[in-house]
């Protein structure tokens, strides 16, 4: 990226003039592509809901394609001192593109209202019919959201804190901590928190890990349902796009959080364009492996 000119990094203005630099506009110097962007972060005419529509419409019906479960993500991420941010992504290959989003002057973390306004808005867009799978870390395996997704159909992976209250068929109750160290780590039917949210769950350790998983499922438990809790590390990767190995989002020295709305709203469609454009590259310009491995997978399906 072009450096930013000084007059603008005395302004503590460097992330968003290095944004600038990078747009595809025709403007000869920095500072007009700096004002372009700075009234289009200040512009509260955009719906930032309805220009993101189109796209995550697109990026679902085609993860959707051929009766295949859309594995969609929701997350939390600190976008600056003051702000966080909850983020509903689709996983797409071993990364994610965003679907919907929701800004907060907040410390602590975002609760489940923005969560599922954000889903719900994500849940709009789907095609008639998709099955879903919701991947979250142990912030959103609570009972209101489980609930949430029963109500949708939506199935889900939703890691949760060992500490939580669980109750068998009989009433009984105990904790999953408590399950787990008696050995009893696949539970079904279970009912979670005096909320009684129904669930399955599957509990693993790994020794590479500090603690175990404990995974809410809703299918019945098994040791590679609950595996699929790994597919949520997607949504990690985007935030680093987003953060310190991408756009430096919590540069940006921006303070209104509708500000940091559209920022976001810039910054995804700009991870839009990078994807589709590595997508195109790999189906036009296959290495040699690849395209020995397409043609096995042809010659196979003649025979077959």
């Amino acid at each position: 990226m072009v450096a930013a000119p000084e007059s603008l990094r005395s302004k503590g203005i460097t992330s968003l003039a290095m944004l600038a630099a990078a747009l595809p506009r025709k403007a000869e110097r920095l500072d007009t592509r700096y004002q372009w962007i700075s009234r289009v972060l200040g512009n509260d005419l955009i719906e930032v809901e309805e220009v993101m529509a189109p796209f995550a419409r697109e990026v679902l019906a085609g993860a959707a394609e051929g009766g295949r479960t859309v594995v969609v993500m929701i997350d939390q991420s600190k976008v600056n001192d003051a702000h966080q941010m909850i983020m509903v992504s689709l996983r797409v290959g071993e990364r994610a593109l965003p679907l919907a989003w929701r800004m907060k002057r907040t410390q602590g973390a975002i609760g489940f209202r923005e969560q599922k306004e954000a889903l719900e808005a994500v849940a709009a867009l789907l095609p008639e019919r998709a099955r879903v799978a919701l991947m979250g870390d142990r912030f959103y395996g609570s009972p209101a959201l489980i609930d949430w997704c029963r109500e949708k159909g939506w199935g889900w992976r939703l890691r949760c804190k060992q500490d939580l209250l669980i109750f068998d068929k009989n009433g009984g109750e105990t904790t999953l901590k408590e399950c787990f160290a008696r050995g009893e780590h696949m539970l079904t039917e279970m009912e979670l928190t005096e909320q009684r949210a129904r669930t399955h769950v599957a509990m693993l350790h790994e020794e590479e890990h500090p603690e175990p998983w404990i995974i809410a499922l809703s299918d019945p438990p098994t040791t590679w349902r609950a595996y699929d809790y790994g597919l949520r590390w997607g949504i990690e990767a985007m935030f680093s796009d987003y953060k310190t190995r991408g756009f430096n989002l919590e540069d940006s020295q921006i303070k209104r959080a509708d500000r940091l709305d559209r920022l976001v709203l810039v910054l995804s469609h700009a991870l839009y364009w990078a994807v589709s454009a590595g997508m195109w590259d790999a189906m036009e310009n296959k290495t040699p492996a690849e395209k020995k491995t397409r043609k096995r997978a042809e010659k196979t399906s003649r025979e077959a």
